[in-house]
Parts: structure tokens; C-alpha cells; sequence
């Protein structure tokens, strides 16, 4: 599939089957992941594979949805931010890179046959409680991984003349 199929294909999965996902599938949702660009190549990112079975009422307390443990496996994004790359002003790259990697992994597992809905509203305190993170890693986004139960709806989208402005003198 080309890449805009792909893109086209891509949405928010709020219902999972069950069915465990094949290693070979899960190998090349992680590379993807891996390979992802980050600022200066530091590659500031920690990714966490977590197992929902026997876990959904410890993982709610992360993100309270029924949906969000459904799936066999829930991912979290995580920046270390004192391994990023920082601009001459201060700013930090560790998110940007986090969400660079998280598209990766959800565009690969969309390639895969697999489900995943990016969660940024999740509890950043029971998350760090849960995955007994390290002060130094702080969680960016989760995403459930898993087979969808559901179908999209319409996929509504800006028109490109609402996002694009041109500089040109």
C-alpha cells in the first residue's frame, strides 16, 4: 500500500478483539518505532510493551476508558529529556521526537492489520506508578495495540487551503 492509502487508512481504534498479536507483526511495529527520526539522531525515547491481561483495573487508573485495555497490549511513548537534543533557546525536542516515534509505530501497525488510538489524556502520576518509571523518563502518549472490533467512520479533515499559507515576497 502506498504511503497516503496508508495515512488514509490510519484511525482511532476504540474497540479491540482480544486475539494476541503475531511476534513477526509486533517486530516490525518496535522497528518502525526505532527507526523513527529524532533531533540530532539521539533518539531520546524509551518504548513500554504492556501486557493488559490479568492488569485492565491498574492500567484504568492510567486512562479510564473500558476500550483502552481491551487490546492484548497497550504502548507507552516515553521521552528522557535529558538525553534530547535542545534548541538555542531552550527548547526541548524530547516531545517532538516522542511523537515522531508514536506516528511510526501507529502507521506500521496500521500497514500490520492492527489497531491503536493515541492516548495524551491520560494520568501522568498513576502512569509513572504503574510502570515504576524512573524520575528521568516521563511518559508522552500510550497507544492500545491490537486487532480492531470496530469500523472507522468518515474521516473529516481540513481542506489543504485551511492549513496552507505561502511566504513568498
Amino acid at each position: 500500500m502506498d504511503f497516503i492509502e496508508l495515512a488514509k487508512k490510519r484511525y482511532s481504534v476504540r474497540a479491540y478483539k482480544s486475539t494476541p498479536i503475531e511476534y513477526h507483526k509486533l517486530q516490525v511495529v518496535l522497528d518502525a518505532a526505532r527507526l523513527a527520526p529524532t533531533a540530532a539522531n539521539r533518539q531520546p525515547f524509551q518504548i513500554i510493551i504492556i501486557q493488559t491481561q490479568d492488569r485492565q483495573e491498574e492500567l484504568l487508573r492510567i486512562y479510564n476508558k473500558p476500550w483502552f485495555v481491551e487490546a492484548p497490549l497497550i504502548i507507552c511513548i516515553c521521552c528522557i529529556p535529558s538525553e534530547s537534543w535542545t534548541r538555542k533557546d531552550g527548547k526541548s525536542y524530547c516531545d517532538i521526537d516522542a511523537a515522531i516515534v508514536m506516528d511510526h509505530l501507529i502507521l506500521a501497525a496500521t500497514d500490520q492489520g492492527l489497531g491503536t488510538c493515541w492516548v495524551g489524556a491520560f494520568e501522568p502520576e498513576e502512569a509513572r506508578k504503574v510502570l515504576q518509571l524512573a524520575d528521568a523518563v516521563e511518559p508522552i502518549a500510550f497507544t492500545p495495540l491490537g486487532y480492531p472490533n470496530d469500523q472507522p467512520g468518515d474521516l473529516v479533515r481540513k481542506t489543504i487551503e485551511e492549513l496552507l499559507r505561502y511566504d513568498i515576497p
